[in-house]
């Protein structure tokens, strides 16, 4: 069915009810509602349709004919369209097939999409990734184009030198903190952060190991270390060990939380790419107050006499001399060089 009529400006269209003129005498019309132009009516007299040329429209109500009307002629007036009042669609009747297409950046206004408008679980109502990759989509508002709505992608997003791997918290006892699938041929140096290491034993040691596979311990006596310590009263002691079946970290570490516990910064480097190198090394300083409460500054390194290709270290494992750990965060970052 065609619509005949002018373009209703808002609202809806809304078919009124037909009008019937018969007996009249007068070259005009008086209507039952106001129309705006000739086009919102036809006008037929006897059948047959009155051009809008030879009628007009003295007020909104009364339309003049072309010609006087005698007795006998019948005239219908149809009422083809009427701009009724503007309607807002009831809550939760927008669906999402009614929205496809039609939403653009520019057809939002600035206060379209806002805390206020939006339901809470917009965001924590989607399935949760936790890794990105080089091609995940980000929406941002590009300050460069008029702040106009683009994606970009994570690939092309700044990223620092440190990357975070593998975080463990132990929280309560434990006689072993195994940090597993931290190293891989992705990066060669890694940041390994020791905060807040407590030995359930007061005095106990911290001794470390390289894992591989999923939790493999590398045993022998492949592991040389030294340390050197730096003691509140002026004093400097030393710590070593040669063709060792563990590196020793420290040893004496205060268990009491209110002296400061254990916290260490350790860089290791592991040659991944090269099966030939060295299966691994670490530097890096620690601070500790000893069973006596004395404090240490500590410097301290080591290295895995075998290869990579023997070894192929994935992880590490941490574990008192003869006690358990009590509480650590350890966390591992991949350098990006």
């Amino acid at each position: 069915m065609a619509y005949l009529g002018t373009k209703p400006q808002s609202g809806f269209i809304s078919q009124e009810a037909n009008q019937y003129f018969t007996g009249l005498t007068q070259n005009y019309i008086d209507l039952n509602q106001s129309i705006s132009s000739l086009s919102s009516v036809i006008v037929l007299v006897n059948g047959v349709v009155q051009e809008n040329s030879t009628m007009s429209l003295t007020s909104s109500t009364r339309i003049t004919l072309g010609d006087t009307l005698v007795s006998a002629d019948k005239v219908t007036c149809i009422y083809v369209a009427k701009i009724s009042s503007t309607q807002a669609p009831a809550v939760g009747t927008v669906t999402n097939d009614m929205l496809s297409g039609s939403i653009t950046a520019s057809k939002l206004s600035s206060i379209a999409v806002d805390n206020t408008n939006t339901n809470s679980t917009l965001v924590t109502g989607q399935t949760a990734i936790t890794s990105l990759a080089d091609t995940d989509k980000f929406l941002v508002s590009d300050a460069s184009d008029s702040d106009n709505l683009k994606y970009v992608e994570k690939q092309y997003l700044p990223s620092g030198s440190f990357n975070l791997i593998k975080t463990e918290n132990v929280t309560s006892s434990t006689s072993i903190v195994n940090v597993t699938n931290c190293f891989s041929t992705t990066y060669d140096t890694y940041l390994v952060l020791i905060y807040r290491l407590l030995p359930a034993t007061d005095g106990d040691d911290l001794r470390m190991r390289f894992l591989t596979g999923t939790s493999t311990e590398v045993n022998g006596s492949i592991y040389d270390y030294s340390s050197r310590y730096f003691d509140q009263d002026g004093s400097a002691t030393s710590n070593t060990g040669d063709n060792q079946s563990k590196f020793v970290i420290a040893d004496s570490i205060d268990s009491n939380t209110g002296n400061g516990a254990f916290n260490s910064t350790l860089w290791f480097n592991l040659d991944k790419n090269n099966s030939g190198g060295c299966a691994g090394t670490y530097n890096g300083t620690a601070n500790y107050p000893d069973g006596s409460t004395r404090n240490h500054s500590v410097y301290l390194g080591g290295i895995c006499q075998d290869t990579v290709g023997g070894t192929n270290p994935t992880g590490l494992k941490f574990f008192g001399g003869s006690g358990n750990i009590a509480s650590v965060k350890i966390s591992v970052y991949g350098v990006t060089k």
